[in-house]
């Protein structure tokens, strides 16, 4: 049996195909990883063997984005990216067994769905740009994507951030405050939206969410990290982005900063 699933217009699941395929333009086609197991009940539901997940990583195109789905498939997991720029993608992510790409924008409810199904957690590795633009894209977007988590039953979620973000456990650092500083006076567009983001993510109170901070990040291929909050002595002002990457798919297991935002750097 193919690991291709269909279904009619009403979404019936219709038998399973045989290869060759031949593909008729009134079906919608899924495609299920071969070892993978899917609810004939429910195109939807993934059925996942014990610790492995299927999770959805937003920013999955850039340099940080990209390290942290190479850092889920290696922890065997199923990765959907959800992304509007899919040719950014290098082949030896999108050829992967276990890699699904769906192309969208961030405020498109009806793309997200079709990417949210069946999906355990979402991973993200958006962040904004020096030249950001007015109006908190960022955090629009990702009101958009809580409201389609809580549509499909999705609760956890560990997106990236960074000290601009303030937490009621930080205390007063002369290192993490000049950044800040520095960030909101020379890019204050990027400021106020990853501030913003902060804020819709920490709202949602059935969310279990988990903000990485990251500071400056580097290319080391240090995967090591401390965690902590600013004006902790051991912490420093980098982190690899692999680092980043390495810490989300382990947080996404142990669960060990659940609605927490910890600051990561390099150890």
């Amino acid at each position: 049996m193919s690991n291709w699933l269909s279904t009619d217009s009403g979404g019936r699941v219709l038998p399973p195909l045989s290869l060759p395929l031949a593909f008729h333009p009134s079906r919608t086609y899924i495609y299920l990883p071969v070892h993978r197991h899917l609810s004939p009940e429910l195109p939807s539901a993934f059925v996942a063997p014990e610790g492995i997940m299927r999770v959805l990583v937003l920013g999955g195109t850039g340099a940080i984005g990209q390290l942290l789905v190479q850092e889920a498939l290696a922890a065997k997991h199923v990765v959907v990216i959800y992304t509007r720029s899919p040719q950014k993608l290098p082949e030896s992510i999108t050829s992967h067994r276990d890699v699904v790409v769906v192309k969208g924008e961030l405020q498109d409810e009806e793309a997200l769905a079709k990417a949210m199904e069946g999906v355990h957690a979402v991973l993200s590795a958006l962040g904004p740009s020096a030249w950001h633009p007015r109006g908190t894209p960022l955090a629009k977007g990702y009101k958009t994507v809580l409201k389609v988590m809580h549509a499909h039953g999705v609760k956890r979620l560990i997106a990236l951030g960074t000290p601009s973000i303030r937490d009621p456990l930080d205390r007063f650092s002369p290192m993490y405050s000049s950044m800040v500083a520095v960030i909101a006076t020379l890019a204050n567009t990027a400021y106020r939206d990853i501030v913003a983001v902060g804020d819709v993510i920490r709202a949602d109170e059935e969310l279990v969410w988990t903000i990485p901070r990251v500071p400056i990040l580097t290319n080391s291929d240090n995967r090591e990290v401390l965690t902590g909050y600013a004006g902790e002595f051991k912490m420093g002002p980098t982190v690899a982005r692999v680092a980043f990457a390495a810490f989300v798919v382990q947080e996404l297991e142990k669960n060990a900063w659940a609605r927490k935002a910890p600051i990561i750097c390099s150890a």
